[in-house]
């Protein structure tokens, strides 16, 4: 893990500087900038429209920015984003897989476009660990949501990404099986050290497996923290009240807005103690 980190700047897998994308009038990602660290699971949270899947098809170099930079594993994606893709995947149940072949023949086709290697073998271990063992052969069409997602999933991880995107990985699966997904997605990053950066609707899920959460709204990241500060922050009980007040302060010049204020002013006022500390010194 030492010898990838070394790859780019400071500890971070996911760099984004003033990230913008336009489409006609509508400003769909308005000036972001985030980083997520090595070996971190981040939340990308935000209402319909917040900016949240244009900004994971920006990292995965499906949409070209209007402006800004994104850096993964070190690599620019607009000039060198095949290099960083070879040790990056991608999963949601809202993306289809060709529905004539069977799902083994699908992960076989994905599988080889990663050059992985010992397919046969690494078909059969995610089949396991995700179930579907006993659906292996049959049509990718011809299988429940729920089995789509699994298998969906199952492709994500194939060349053992060292970034992981997810886009509502759970949004199909009943809750044991909800769980269990879970589960494996949290012995995977403590397994191999990924960096996943994870788009979630399920505020459960995200208190339970991210240590930092990005909150959008309407193209712009108005807030920023572990789930625990960010309840502590907004006085509530969990991270779905978070989500609605953010949610629900559309517009308004208080809350979330007040907030921020608060956060760059303690900012300032400790940057200027330390300039003062530094000067008495």
């Amino acid at each position: 893990m030492t010898e990838k980190k070394n790859e780019t700047a400071g500890n971070h897998a996911i760099v984004v500087k003033n990230l913008e994308k336009v489409f006609g009038p509508i400003r769909a990602v308005d000036g972001i900038s985030f980083s997520v660290p090595f070996g971190s699971t981040t939340a990308l949270l935000g209402g319909n429209g917040a900016g949240k899947t244009t900004t994971l098809s920006m990292l995965l170099g499906i949409l070209y920015p209007s402006a800004g930079s994104i850096a993964v594993l070190g690599h620019d994606m607009t000039n060198d984003r095949y290099t960083a893709l070879e040790r990056m995947n991608f999963a949601s149940p809202f993306t289809d897989l060709p529905r004539r072949l069977t799902v083994r023949e699908n992960l076989t086709v994905y599988g080889r476009l990663y050059s992985v290697p010992d397919l046969p073998d690494r078909i059969d271990e995610l089949a396991e660990g995700f179930a579907f063992t006993d659906f292996l052969d049959r049509h990718y069409g011809k299988i429940s949501a729920g089995q789509q997602a699994r298998v969906a999933l199952a492709k994500s991880l194939l060349n053992r990404p060292d970034v992981l995107l997810l886009d509502e990985p759970t949004a199909s699966l009943d809750p044991d099986m909800a769980d269990k997904i879970r589960s494996y997605i949290e012995k995977y990053r403590k397994k191999t050290g990924a960096t996943i950066l994870l788009a979630s609707h399920n505020m459960p899920e995200v208190e339970r497996l991210c240590d930092n959460v990005l909150m959008m709204r309407e193209g712009k990241i108005v807030d920023t923290g572990a789930p625990q500060t960010l309840i502590h922050r907004y006085g509530l009980r969990n991270m779905e009240d978070v989500f609605l007040k953010v949610a629900r302060d559309h517009g308004n010049n208080n809350a979330v807005t007040a907030l921020l204020k608060k956060k760059k002013t303690a900012k300032k006022k400790s940057t200027a103690k330390k300039k003062r500390a530094g000067k008495n010194d």
